[in-house]
């Protein structure tokens, strides 16, 4: 159930998980090829320092910010309060999450009209799409959807965890486990599986694999792991290790300089539903639940208050500081690619931080910026 009091290694998580976001999105302005500095359907490196830097700080490290949403969200809401009714928790979260999100799929599609960003046409475009998807210039939006999902379905799956054994869990993991191979069965050994064809797309394993086994990660780790902090650091460590070198690796291997390759094939094994970055994801979150602090900083509560409405903002400010320490040559950045990335990162989560707490000031401002 989602408790009123603040867990101390949830706020670190979410400050993290939003800088992580970020560093993903300044990784990929050295090595798209897209105008925009994001990644698009095509990619290249230009030289082996970007090949290296980009596996490390966008694989290694950027991966695991996705699942670890998903986890957070998971572990504070499941199972729900057996007070709580169906409406009245779609009722709760979707209050608060839809508004904000409104708000800036509509600000996406139009403000950057205002500094020539895109045509009225673009514009005009992506508003008749909005009830159907995210506009083109909000592309990290793609993950409120997802999440969206994730909370519809909690309802639904709460009572059974609530009675559950950890063995039944457990179960239900193993199978999850397995259906994170599909990316890659579906993208070198054969593109449909069990039952997937042009007139079906639920194959055998879909309701068992996406993110509602990240949702039943987080409660299988709060309610049955309780390992001592020594043996959490160990096993934590390893895995993550082993994940995060592995999801390097994977582009590393791919991304060879001055090649021209379709985006898919390069971040093969980086969709957030694969073994390593479901490894790396979980070895990191127990390396967090080893924290002791009673009480976090008040700086990191604020920032991971205003978590939501940094990332719902933060591609504004990252495209322009992105234009200007790239300055049009990604071979040979003002800034050495090492110390681009994180700064670019880094300037940009500053930015976001800033604006969020302004407009935290305004009246209503859990409606724009979700705090």
């Amino acid at each position: 159930m989602e408790s009123k009091q603040r867990i101390v290694f949830i706020d670190y998580i979410r400050v993290l998980a939003c800088f992580l976001v970020m560093l993903v999105h300044a990784s990929e302005n050295f090595y798209g090829v897209d105008s925009s500095g994001l990644a698009g359907n095509m990619s290249m490196l230009v030289n082996e320092q970007n090949r290296f830097w980009v596996a490390f700080y966008d694989g290694a490290l950027g991966r695991v910010s996705v699942p670890l949403f998903m986890i957070v969200s998971a572990f504070l809401l499941v199972p729900m309060s057996p007070r709580l009714t169906m409406t009245g928790f779609y009722r709760r979260r979707f209050l608060r999450i839809l508004p904000p999100f409104v708000l800036f799929l509509l600000l996406y599609t139009f403000l950057p009209l205002a500094w020539g960003g895109m045509t009225w046409q673009q514009s005009m475009s992506d508003l008749k799409a909005l009830p159907f998807n995210f506009p083109s210039m909000g592309g990290h939006l793609w993950f409120m959807y997802p999440l969206i999902s994730l909370y519809l379905i909690i309802p639904v799956v709460s009572p059974w965890l609530e009675r559950a054994s950890a063995r039944d869990e457990l179960v239900f993991l193993a199978i999850f486990a397995f259906s994170t191979l599909m990316p890659w069965l579906h993208r070198f050994v054969q593109p449909e599986l069990w039952g997937e064809c042009f007139w079906n797309q639920y194959g055998m394993l879909w309701y068992c694999s996406g993110y509602l086994g990240y949702l039943v990660l987080a409660h299988y780790i709060r309610t049955h792991i309780k390992w001592s902090r020594h043996r959490r650091l160990a096993i934590g460590s390893a895995c993550f290790i082993i994940g995060a070198v592995f999801t390097a690796w994977s582009f590393w291997w791919k991304g060879v300089p001055g090649q021209l390759i379709e985006t898919p094939m390069l971040e093969w094994s980086w969709e957030f539903c694969t073994p390593n970055v479901l490894l790396a994801t979980f070895g990191l979150f127990l390396l967090f639940t080893c924290m002791t602090s009673a009480k976090a900083p008040a700086w990191v509560d604020k920032l991971a208050r205003m978590s939501y409405g940094m990332y719902l903002m933060h591609m504004f400010f990252l495209s322009i500081i992105a234009s200007w320490i790239v300055g049009g040559d990604v071979a040979n950045p003002t800034l050495p690619v090492w110390l681009a990335i994180p700064s670019i990162a880094l300037l940009t989560f500053v930015c976001s931080a800033v604006t969020t707490w302004l407009l935290s000031l305004l009246p209503g401002s859990k409606y724009t910026v979700g705090c």
